[in-house]
């Protein structure tokens, strides 16, 4: 990464289905150690008394829905002052009005819903730009992004396919996310939808890139744009293709499956850290 293009603010990436408060998924049965709304309350930990959060839904079928749920989220942990912006078309997204809310928001919260649509409608346009300037240039400002809304951050993204239990070259689509993170590919619902091959097989085809496949209520916060802290109940899953030896990705046919050797894994819970630049781990101390 060149030093001058540090982003000042903050990115939140979720793995999806995030803790709303609503008792939806016993996460506690799933981590005994679980924190309730351990993921939204970061999105109002801010200096301000009265932070401004919009929330984009551009990527989901079912904007009204989301609305009600994240309203009454932010609402059960003091937060009012929530705007949704459901931006559709190219048009919407070139509206300065639009343009005006991101630079006066402190938190823009990307919703899930189908990746591909947020980077062919938002990807480009000023409402992206405002996004991705302020984020270089504001320490205060955090994106954050929630299943489809976190696949989209990277320059690169899975757009769809990991259908199969074999690695198949024809089944994964990638393409070109809003490029807020460099030297990562993330996926998310990691654990729950089974999509351990299809973040492998991305790394195998990006072996500089680093895999990072979120499970749900799991989320990392992002710092300086490599300095990474894992947070929520789940698991983060680190996959390191620099190592790779062997592999038929370059050779094999539309209907051949692929083989790889020394593919590496991590895998991270709460508390631990690591870097995107230099893939250093740092685990959390032992409580005495």
């Amino acid at each position: 990464m060149n030093r001058q293009t540090i982003p000042k603010g903050k990115l939140l990436i979720i793995g999806g289905a995030e803790d709303k408060g609503k008792g939806e998924v016993d996460m506690a049965y799933h981590n005994p150690k679980f924190v309730e709304m351990e993921i939204l309350k970061k999105l109002i930990s801010s200096k301000s008394e009265n932070p401004r959060i919009e929330v984009i839904t551009t990527a989901s079928n079912e904007p009204q829905k989301q609305k009600k749920r994240y309203k009454e989220a932010f609402q059960k942990i003091g937060c009012e002052n929530v705007g949704f912006m459901n931006i559709q078309t190219k048009t919407e997204a070139n509206d300065e009005k639009f343009v005006d809310r991101i630079n006066k928001a402190e938190t823009v919260l990307f919703s899930g819903g189908d990746q591909f649509k947020i980077a062919t409608i938002l990807g480009g346009t000023p409402v992206a730009n405002a996004i991705k300037d302020k984020y270089f240039l504001d320490k205060n400002f955090t994106v954050a992004g929630t299943s489809a809304g976190a696949a989209v951050a990277p320059e690169v993204m899975i757009q769809s396919g990991g259908t199969y239990e074999a690695l198949f070259e024809s089944d994964l689509k990638t393409g070109g996310g809003l490029g807020l993170l460099e030297g990562c590919i993330i996926d998310t619902h990691f654990l729950k939808r089974g999509r351990f091959g299809r973040l492998a097989q991305a790394i195998i085809r990006n072996p500089g890139q680093m895999g990072i496949g979120l499970g749900e209520d799991t989320a990392i916060l992002v710092k300086k744009g490599h300095e990474v802290k894992c947070l929520g109940s789940g698991m983060v899953v680190i996959i390191d293709g620099r190592e790779i030896t062997h592999t038929n990705i370059n050779e094999v046919k539309d209907d051949g499956a692929i083989y790889v050797d020394n593919l590496r894994v991590h895998l991270l819970v709460r508390d631990c850290k690591f870097d995107i630049e230099t893939y250093e781990l740092e685990y959390p101390k032992p409580r005495s």
